[in-house]
């Protein structure tokens, strides 16, 4: 269903930062690059862009506040490039809509939340229990496979419609027994004192894949020097931000406005990241045909909706 791409000759050789755009360059104007992101601390590294551009280029992050609306941006070309969740990344694919996945932006993040005064200690505990999904989302996936798992369906819990930046307001008014969260949603709960943690979900075959870096099929073909440039500002900002816990958790705060507190919970079930190895184009493979036997989607994503030419081109510079 998704394999990974062999690297194209010379394509190694391309790394270093050409030309972008001649007439704009010749002229002295800087080249922009608008960069979707989403609200949180998966999506900080964007933040970090900024020290690491190369003279003539600009970055112009635009905020989004859901990874449908930015994974939207990439398929319209209203940005050049964004990072959005697996789940709509696969969602657009599998629809026939021009995205690529051509980097990772980051792992981990979601989190299964309860009632600090609640009997739910494990995933299995949820039987019964009102339980606040966003549908559609890559926590939903992991979610239901992780009770499938324990001998639970969806038909053994009440989901709950609630938005991520919802869920611990949820919780804390008693509106739901627990939620399956984005942080820094479960930090925010577990700071507080609110939530206790169940469980972070990544005992599946699908890893702990989280978010993901697209961009259109035509850039990629018509302006590969762009995509190269993107992506070596976006691998120094993100090991930068993965290396400097203090400044992920700092911007964070000046970014996001949450709590110091709850994003140094938070920061420990985030691992930003870059690479597309073979083991992320297995765990996209698993949880693709887990949303085509949940019935999300109806075909799986076309070969070449995951093309690692670039990061595999920059991993061995």
């Amino acid at each position: 269903m998704i394999r990974r791409r062999t690297l194209l000759a010379g394509l190694g050789a391309g790394l270093t930062l050409g030309p972008l755009s001649g007439g704009a360059r010749a002229q002295g104007a800087p080249v922009t690059i608008r960069m979707g992101s989403l609200k949180l601390i998966h999506s900080i590294a964007p933040s970090f862009y900024e020290r690491f551009t190369p003279a003539g280029v600009k970055v112009e992050v635009v905020p989004f506040e859901s990874p449908t609306e930015c994974k939207n941006a990439v398929v319209t070309k209203s940005v050049d490039f964004g990072t959005f969740g697996i789940a709509a990344a696969t969602l657009g694919a599998a629809a026939g809509e021009p995205l690529v996945v051509i980097a990772s932006t980051c792992n981990r993040g979601m989190a299964v939340i309860a009632r600090k005064d609640s009997d739910i200690h494990a995933i299995k505990d949820l039987r019964g229990k009102r339980v606040a999904i966003w549908p559609g989302s890559t926590q939903e996936v992991f979610v239901l496979e992780r009770m499938r798992m324990e001998g639970l369906s969806v038909k053994d819990i009440t989901p709950v419609r609630v938005s991520f930046s919802e869920m611990h307001i949820a919780l804390a008014r008693g509106d739901v027994d627990a939620y399956v969260g984005a942080e820094p949603g479960p930090g925010v709960s577990l700071a507080s004192g609110v939530g206790q943690l169940v469980e972070y979900p990544y005992g599946t075959e699908m890893g702990s894949l989280n978010m993901v870096f697209g961009a259109h099929r035509d850039t990629l073909a018509e302006r590969p020097d762009l995509v190269r440039t993107m992506l070596e500002i976006h691998r120094k900002a993100t090991d930068f931000a993965a290396g400097d816990r203090e400044a992920m958790i700092a911007m964070a705060v000046a970014k996001l406005g949450q709590k110091r507190e709850a994003l140094e919970r938070s920061a420990p079930n985030v691992e930003l990241t870059w690479r597309l190895g073979p083991d992320e184009v297995r765990q996209a493979g698993a949880y693709a045909q887990h949303m085509l036997a949940l019935k999300q989607i109806k075909r799986l994503p076309e070969p070449g909706f995951i093309d690692t030419r670039f990061v595999d081109a920059m991993g061995r510079a």
